[in-house]
């Protein structure tokens, strides 16, 4: 007779005796589970709870599930998977075993019936959380196709067609849907950016995906205001004010994630543009060990911010990922025993343990009076989101030469080029060589799909285009992605990041003091050992991890 989980629980010692009895009192008056009472009180977590279940069952338990895509997945009907809360997640055709995810073990029933509807097949079942499940069930049966709902839009508006207000247009059932199919399509197909373009006789919907706009939706012009009104009413912006550019943020939860849409509208010569940035929470681990660091580079980054003063500079265009990369440093030095403060505009992502202030111009709370007021708060590390000006540049060099460690970024091309950058805003250079301790160049490049990864031989062109020598090759073969379901027919899946980490030597030192250009400093810096962004693509390519197009698009 297996034992009841209280008494699992009592056993582990997770819980205490008075607190079962008091769970099995309210029990007696509700129509929860132990579990649930637990949970809702917080005396344990959903983790802990499917553990124990899977020890006394007898059951794997997995906290995070890898799916694997088979054609045999479509013989379970989605109404199964949906109710029940059971998902296949791995087939083995060798041995004709398919792996199922359940988060209740007791509900044997729906187990005999997965069993009966595939009885040539072996069947094993584990236990995971039930948001891992409804994860993998929003991502990968319960596809949402927005297209589709656009074919429909056109019969069913013709009836509001005549309607002016707005705000009449965006409560109706057509809109919500469409807006509903743009946003959880897009989180499907990991897409960063939506942007809504208006024109004459129409108007665009594109996603951002790795870095790249792709055209999804061309709906009628008819549904435009509707779907902007339906936008600006989710974000709190005001729906009559159409001649203004405005700024708001929608929080929501869809296909199973949490995600935090920052929506920003601009009034154009047919309508107003929408560009909605998705955050999604839940995918997002800062750590430095996943930006596509090799160990030699990483090992130089851990040993410069092991020190205690200083200033960290990270380069790149727009979207190249330098608040993730300051973030995962963040994450890095993050302990009790340290004072760490945060300029930002905006601030992204929430970071537990450090102090995040949001950059609010209109009111005068910019970068340089934020880092001011931090400076009598007693930080021991400091990030500023953007050094935009002198006056930011002159306090963020004046805590690092009083004992502050200080990260943050500039808009420039490469790492040499971010301490002219300095001096042309007027910083002398005898202060940048005694507080700059390195700088951070970064690009982001397309991961080659693993789903449809094929090898192929390069052309002459390109490989003379990247300065890469054949013989480096491995099997003198490079790879690139066919195309497939799981990529959305990119040939790439996810992001990683190509980097040039430049030290200050006394060689680049004595450069500066001597008033050098960006050029004669990248000599002097590829003198000092300095990898180049072109060359730590080559070593990404040389590992397939992306393509030559890649590298060559973003060096």
């Amino acid at each position: 007779m297996k034992k009841k989980l209280g008494d699992l629980l009592l056993e582990e010692g997770i819980i205490g005796r008075e607190d079962l009895e008091e769970i099995l009192k309210i029990k007696e008056k509700s129509n929860l589970k132990v579990g649930q009472i637990l949970q809702k009180k917080g005396l344990v977590t959903e983790n802990d709870i499917l553990k124990l279940l899977a020890k006394q069952y007898h059951y794997d338990f997995y906290p995070k599930i890898e799916f694997k895509p088979d054609p045999i997945f479509q013989k379970i009907p989605n109404g199964i998977i949906e109710k029940f809360k059971v998902v296949p997640f791995e087939y083995d055709p060798n041995t004709r075993l398919i792996k199922f995810a359940i988060s209740n073990p007791e509900e044997i029933h729906i187990q005999d019936d997965i069993r009966n509807l595939l009885k040539n097949y072996k069947i094993q079942f584990v236990l995971s959380t039930e948001s891992e499940i409804l994860r993998i069930f929003h991502n990968y049966f319960q596809k949402v196709n927005a297209e589709d709902v656009v074919d429909k839009i056109e019969d069913e508006y013709s009836e509001f067609s005549n309607l002016e207000d707005t705000l009449d247009l965006a409560n109706e059932a057509p809109i919500i849907r469409m807006v509903n199919a743009i946003l959880s399509q897009a989180i499907q197909e990991r897409a960063s950016d939506i942007h809504i373009e208006p024109y004459e006789k129409n108007f665009v919907v594109r996603f951002r995906i790795d870095g790249i706009l792709h055209k999804r939706l061309n709906p009628p012009k008819i549904a435009h205001a509707g779907v902007v009104s339906r936008i600006k009413i989710m974000a709190n912006l005001n729906i009559a004010e159409n001649r203004l550019p405005q700024d708001g943020r929608i929080k929501i939860k869809l296909t199973g994630k949490e995600v935090d849409i920052r929506v920003s509208t601009l009034p154009t010569r047919y309508g107003e543009k929408i560009v909605m940035r998705l955050l999604n929470k839940s995918d997002i681990e800062f750590n430095l060990y996943n930006l596509g660091l090799y160990e030699d580079i990483l090992k130089e980054i851990q040993k410069i911010i092991s020190q205690t003063n200083g200033i960290i500079l990270v380069t790149g265009p727009t979207g190249s990922g330098k608040s993730t990369t300051l973030y995962s440093i963040l994450k890095e030095l993050n302990k009790e025993s340290v004072n760490i403060m945060t300029a930002e505009d905006p601030v992204e992502y929430e970071l537990e343990g450090i102090s995040q202030t949001q950059v609010h111009e209109k009111i005068g709370l910019t970068f340089a009076n934020i880092l001011r007021t931090m400076l009598r708060q007693d930080p021991d590390i400091i990030m500023v989101g953007e050094i935009r000006d002198q006056e930011t540049a002159r306090i963020a060099i004046q805590a690092a030469l009083t004992g502050h460690l200080v990260l943050s970024t500039l808009h420039t091309n490469d790492a040499p080029s971010a301490v002219t950058r300095l001096i042309d805003m007027g910083i002398d250079p005898y202060l940048i060589t005694s507080s700059v301790r390195a700088v951070i160049a970064q690009r982001l490049v397309r991961v080659i799909c693993e789903d449809c990864k094929i090898a192929y031989t390069p052309s002459l062109d390109v490989l003379e285009d990247l300065q890469l020598d054949l013989s480096h090759l491995k099997n003198r073969k490079l790879f690139k992605g066919r195309g497939c379901e799981a990529c959305v027919g990119t040939g790439y899946k996810g992001r990683t990041g190509i980097y040039e980490f430049m030290k200050m030597t006394p060689a680049i030192q004595k450069g500066v003091l001597k008033g050098l250009d960006s050029e004669s400093l990248r000599e002097i810096a590829l003198k000092e050992n300095m990898i180049t962004l072109l060359d730590y693509g080559k070593r990404k390519i040389i590992d397939g991890i992306t393509t030559p197009e890649e590298v060559l698009r973003v060096c």
